[in-house]
């Protein structure tokens, strides 16, 4: 008898708590959605990465220079975090309580300070490095193709962009960051999700990729165990369907 009273009065005790919200006992619920961290996010790779990221259930924050401009090109849809990537402790504090981090940086030739060197290496290599620290899950890196190929003519005329993004490729690389690096061939402005898409290693193919397409494959990637530690080269085809992108990674090989 003691003993049923016992039960019987720890029964009573769940019970409150469970209506109660008191203590541990009444954990429940869905998890919270991830958060993606989202660099270059008013580019225009960045913004099918925000828009189709939102699409899939996932939470945004841009970090981005200036966020009354932003907001101007995403809305009030996403969260902003404010800095440089030229600034290591702005990435640092943009990534609090993130799960994922995707970058689709890159330098400009209408401001000396964001030249290739300095963000398209240094930026990056500071997102990694950010990323690293924060003990971040993933980095995807939206890189180039060609990045390999010295004598490309977009080094000749962009003060070796390709040649300087090859080196944030390795220092993502060397971070100790789990990282995957997309290289795609030339970006245009088209729908994505309509054609099936090559992967590639190697540097030695070329071609052309919506950059909805790309944002669907960096959003493919994020916490897939097949794109985990690994580099490639992706462009359109003319052929339509739908992509299996944990056959398309798996068949790629590791760094």
């Amino acid at each position: 008898m003691k003993a049923q009273r016992f039960f019987g009065a720890f029964s009573a005790l769940f019970v409150v708590l469970a209506l109660t919200g008191c203590g541990s006992l009444a954990v429940s619920g869905a998890p919270a959605e991830p958060l993606v961290v989202v660099a270059g996010a008013t580019g225009g790779t960045g913004r099918a990465l925000v828009s189709n990221l939102q699409d899939q259930g996932y939470r945004v924050r841009a970090f981005v220079r200036d966020a009354d401009k932003a907001r101007v090109v995403l809305g009030d849809v996403v969260e902003y975090a404010e800095g440089d990537v030229r600034d290591i402790e702005t990435i640092v504090a943009a990534l609090k309580g993130a799960d994922y981090l995707v970058s689709s940086i890159g330098s400009s030739r209408s401001d000396p300070a964001n030249n290739p060197e300095a963000v398209d290496f240094g930026g990056v290599k500071n997102l990694a490095d950010a990323a690293a620290q924060a003990g971040l899950s993933q980095f995807v890196l939206v890189s180039s193709s060609g990045v390999t190929h010295d004598d490309h003519f977009l080094n000749k005329v962009m003060d070796n962009v390709l040649k300087w993004k090859f080196q944030g490729e390795e220092a993502v690389r060397a971070s100790g960051v789990p990282y995957t690096i997309v290289r795609p061939g030339g970006l245009v402005n088209a729908p994505g999700g309509n054609h099936q898409l090559t992967f590639a290693q190697g540097d030695t193919t070329s071609g052309t990729i919506a950059r909805e397409d790309v944002a669907l494959i960096c959003i493919a990637a994020l916490g897939n165990q097949f794109a985990l530690g690994k580099t490639f080269e992706t462009f359109s085809t003319e052929q339509p369907g739908v992509n299996n992108w944990d056959e398309k990674f798996a068949a790629l090989d590791a760094d």
